[in-house]
């Protein structure tokens, strides 16, 4: 109950609430045009989901401020990859909402001159940049556990006088000269990769949240900009999903990747 008190008095809340509800309605539109549904039942959720999402443009008033204030603290960082990669994506979310809140002038009446399609693809496209860079970050990191994971396991191999699995350095699966050998030896190679990865994903819940979290979110841009037509039932369940993720991130901050 306390995690659901602070996590209501947040003002991400209400907008990742509104989020999960917006793309909830939009899985819902699709499954119901796919049953034959009233057509007064589809407006409905329509209406309600464009009320859901000019809602969420009036949240995020302000959070261009945020992004910017965010990237400034990442310039700071001493890993220079991660320091690019944050520093970048913080700055793309930042133009991304400037974006977003022209179009909320626009959808509410204030500026009706505003080229709507345009600026929404201009969002959608900053949008597509920051999670980019987003999973970028995500796959370095993911490299440096690797490698770490990859030097303790050698390390315990030779402490305890064992060899590696399989006699890959005695070319005990077939060198290259061996009729055969080579295929069975990558296969080896790539299984244990496989297992290294899952190892490493499994002792980091943030790091594997984040990497499922941006990449549900990379199909909303790629659909909208026309780049890969995923369709309102992948974009609506996707946007779910990432969306009940970020929820957690905000009831258990111990789950948010840092920095």
């Amino acid at each position: 109950m306390d995690a659901w008190v602070r996590f209501s008095a947040q003002s991400q809340a209400r907008e990742r609430l509104c989020r999960a509800a917006q793309y909830a309605c939009s899985l819902l539109g699709h499954a119901l045009q796919r049953h034959g549904a009233s057509p007064e039942l589809q407006k409905q959720i329509r209406q309600l989901e464009g009320h859901l999402s000019l809602g969420r443009k009036l949240l995020r008033l302000g959070n261009s401020a945020d992004a910017l204030e965010s990237a400034k603290r990442a310039v700071h960082l001493s890993d220079v990859v991660l320091r690019f990669c944050i520093t970048v994506s913080h700055l793309n979310r930042a133009l991304y909402f400037a974006c977003d809140n022209v179009l909320w002038a626009g959808k509410s009446g204030l500026a009706p001159r505003v080229d709507q399609e345009k600026w929404a693809q201009r969002s959608f496209r900053y949008y597509l940049f920051s999670l980019i860079m987003n999973l970028s970050r995500d796959a370095y990191e993911i490299r440096l556990l690797m490698e770490q994971e990859s030097s303790a396991c050698s390390r315990r191999l030779k402490g305890s006088g064992g060899g590696v699995p399989g006699g890959s350095e005695t070319g005990g699966l077939g060198g290259p000269g061996t009729p055969g050998g080579g295929l069975p030896q990558l296969a080896l190679k790539l299984r244990l990769q496989v297992l290294l990865l899952a190892r490493v994903l499994r002792g980091h819940p943030p790091l594997l949240l984040d990497v499922v979290r941006n990449a549900c979110d990379l199909f909303i841009p790629l659909d909208k900009l026309g780049l890969w037509r995923c369709g309102p039932g992948i974009v609506g369940l996707c946007g779910l999903l990432s969306s009940i993720l970020s929820i957690l991130t905000l009831i258990y901050p111990w789950l948010r990747l840092k920095p």
